[in-house]
């Protein structure tokens, strides 16, 4: 099993670890402060420094509880061997601040409009994010950026938790998501709360206070069925 240190701290930007499964140009390490792709969240790249060499990162995976770290070439390296990490922060920062800018617009629509989310995916500063809504329109799409804009303003602490699944499951509307994504085997459940408006089980990497999001536009709107409209936002 993989710790994997990002989602205990999001601003940690480099790590020392040891190799523990080495297969061509994909490796995994006991520890690593790499997010691998889940939750519509891209996975992080950066470098692995081993001796004098440096390998880049280019996608992270989880398969089984071992996070694997897809080089750039072969490993000429071997099991046990240390290594140190090295997150393109540039790259994370901004997808940290847009995955909190897609939190504050699902809390704020499920505060403000009742409604659930049916899908979303991001890429750094760009997102987009489906509702179970029937109508959408531009003056829609307008007052709900400026709600969110007021919900970055409002410069709210984000915190994380880890919580055994019962306790977890015992707070109101937890999953947002219109389907219920948890494998039943998930016994412990993180939770990201954006203090005094959302409250969801995460495993993502965000922001400590949401003014650090910047400001969030609505580029488009689209309806995607009879009760599916989907947003797309910029973080600036």
């Amino acid at each position: 099993m993989t710790d994997l240190l990002c989602q205990s701290d999001a601003y940690l930007k480099d790590f020392d670890a040891t190799v523990t499964t080495v297969n061509a140009d994909q490796v995994a390490l006991d520890r690593t402060a790499f997010y691998p792709r889940g939750g519509g969240q891209p996975s992080d790249q950066g470098v692995l420094r081993v001796g004098n060499e440096e390998y880049k990162v280019l996608e992270v995976k989880k398969q089984a509880g071992e996070v694997w770290h897809k080089l750039d070439r072969a490993a000429a390296f071997v099991v046990g061997a240390p290594v140190h990490g090295i997150i393109d922060w540039d790259r994370r920062y901004k997808l940290m601040r847009t995955h909190t800018a897609l939190h504050i617009l699902c809390g704020m629509m499920f505060r403000d409009y009742g409604v659930s989310v049916t899908g979303g995916d991001m890429e750094p500063l760009s997102a987009r994010m489906d509702f179970e809504l029937e109508r959408m329109s531009a003056t829609f799409a307008q007052e709900v950026e400026e709600k969110v804009n007021a919900e970055v303003a409002a410069a709210r602490d984000i915190r994380v938790k880890v919580l055994p699944r019962e306790e977890a499951f015992q707070i109101p509307d937890l999953i947002r998501t219109k389907i219920n994504l948890l494998p039943p085997d998930i016994k412990e459940v993180r939770t990201v709360e954006i203090v005094g408006l959302d409250l969801q089980a995460d495993g993502g990497t965000h922001v400590a206070n949401t003014r650090e999001v910047g400001r969030v536009k609505v580029v488009g709107h689209e309806s995607k069925g009879k009760i599916n409209k989907r947003l797309r936002i910029a973080v600036e």
